[in-house]
């Protein structure tokens, strides 16, 4: 049992726009390239790539992705729009306030992004809140990041494509959405996919298009895309739910 109680109101006539979109490296309100706290994670990363080798862009966000499994601890905030300064300055962040920041950190590195609108069921969220399903909302808006890497869009879910390390005990498999592990720590395990590659073979664990409802299309920033949508609980819900969820570790028991 999923609940719509607790979801803004949306129009059905939902359908991906056929159109163009070309991304960009401005700073919005999310994303605030300019803050302090910003510019030294970026400083950082530039730092940590070049004492690693890595030269390309990819090299680059793959970096700053690692420092951020790290440096900001994975809850179940519910504030979508928040500043990615104030995300690294809780040091606390879902798994879409970590991507806004890797988002920021790409376009601070002048890699152009923007972001894929996915309305996920809500029964993907079950095995981490199994006493707590009639809450779960009936659908989650989900900012899924793309950037631009020599002329090609690379979802977030790809920028590790090939590197992920053989498990010789055969204990890797794909996401499961339960346990410490989160979207955004998988995506540098495992193949993450909304659209059923045939690499997937339709019902394998790197699969998860049977819990993508709607399709909502490209948008330049995650700004347009919530100012279009709204996020993914109504500012009720979300202002009694966050001092909760917002410091609730992601993998413990619900």
């Amino acid at each position: 049992m999923t609940s719509r109680l607790l979801m803004p109101v949306r129009t059905r006539d939902l359908e991906a726009p056929a159109r163009q979109v070309p991304g960009s490296t401005r700073a919005t309100a999310i994303l605030d390239l300019e803050h302090p706290l910003v510019t030294a994670l970026t400083a950082r990363v530039r730092r940590e790539a070049r004492a690693r080798g890595a030269v390309t862009d990819r090299a680059r966000l793959q970096a700053a992705h690692g420092i951020l499994v790290t440096a900001v601890r994975p809850v179940y905030s519910v504030e979508d729009r928040r500043r990615v300064s104030r995300t690294l300055r809780l040091g606390r962040g879902s798994c879409s306030q970590r991507m806004a920041v890797l988002e920021a950190v790409a376009r601070s590195l002048g890699v152009p992004t923007r972001v894929r609108g996915l309305l996920v069921d809500g029964t993907f969220w079950y095995p981490r809140f199994p006493k707590l399903r009639a809450f779960v909302p009936e659908e989650v808006l989900l900012a899924w990041p793309e950037f631009l890497l020599d002329d090609v869009w690379v979802p977030i879910a790809e920028l590790f494509t090939g590197l992920a390390p053989a498990d010789p005990a055969g204990h890797g498999g794909g996401f499961s959405n339960s346990g410490a592990e989160t979207l955004f720590e998988a995506v540098a395990r495992t193949t993450v996919d909304w659209d059923a590659p045939a690499a997937c073979a339709g019902s394998a664990p790197c699969d998860l298009s049977a819990h993508l409802r709607t399709d909502l299309g490209r948008f330049s920033s995650r700004d347009a895309l919530f100012d279009l949508h709204g996020q993914t609980l109504c500012r009720t819900a979300r202002t009694l739910a966050e001092p909760v969820l917002g410091r609730w570790s992601a993998g413990a028991a619900a």
